[in-house]
């Protein structure tokens, strides 16, 4: 079995939360489903498990992350083409998400970026080679 990534993000609005990445087109996982989370099926490695805050601290003794006022990670997500790259970020936008940047082509590789309405940032990139290691 191949190892799967599970990121736990804690959220204000837990529906909110999960009405926003089914607009982006990612499926929900009902086995994981309560009130007080929902598992956001990413692909068939990558799971995002949606908390409630009350949850998430279930897990950690720290503070949560302040995300209007502070970063704790960003998550970067390898996309199959630089159209699916702009059509996650249109989505994410029309679906209330905001982004900080414009897209950047390196020729190597394609990307832009999205934050969905917890804070939380999402890079998108598309690769069609590795760069030049000269």
């Amino acid at each position: 079995m191949s190892k799967q990534i599970y990121l736990n993000l804690p959220v204000a609005d837990l529906p909110k939360s999960i009405a926003f990445f089914k607009a982006l087109g990612f499926a929900d996982n009902p086995q994981f489903a309560s009130d007080a989370g929902a598992c956001v099926v990413i692909s068939d490695t990558i799971f995002v498990m949606l908390c409630t805050r009350d949850r998430f601290r279930d897990f950690t003794p720290k503070a949560i992350c302040d995300t209007s006022e502070a970063v704790e990670m960003l998550i970067n997500l390898h996309c199959d083409s630089r159209e699916e790259v702009d059509s996650l970020v249109a989505r994410a936008l029309a679906a209330g998400g905001s982004s900080y940047d414009q897209p950047e082509d390196l020729g190597f590789m394609y990307s832009h970026s999205f934050v969905d309405p917890d804070g939380h940032g999402w890079g998108l990139f598309h690769m069609t080679a590795a760069p030049d290691q000269g």
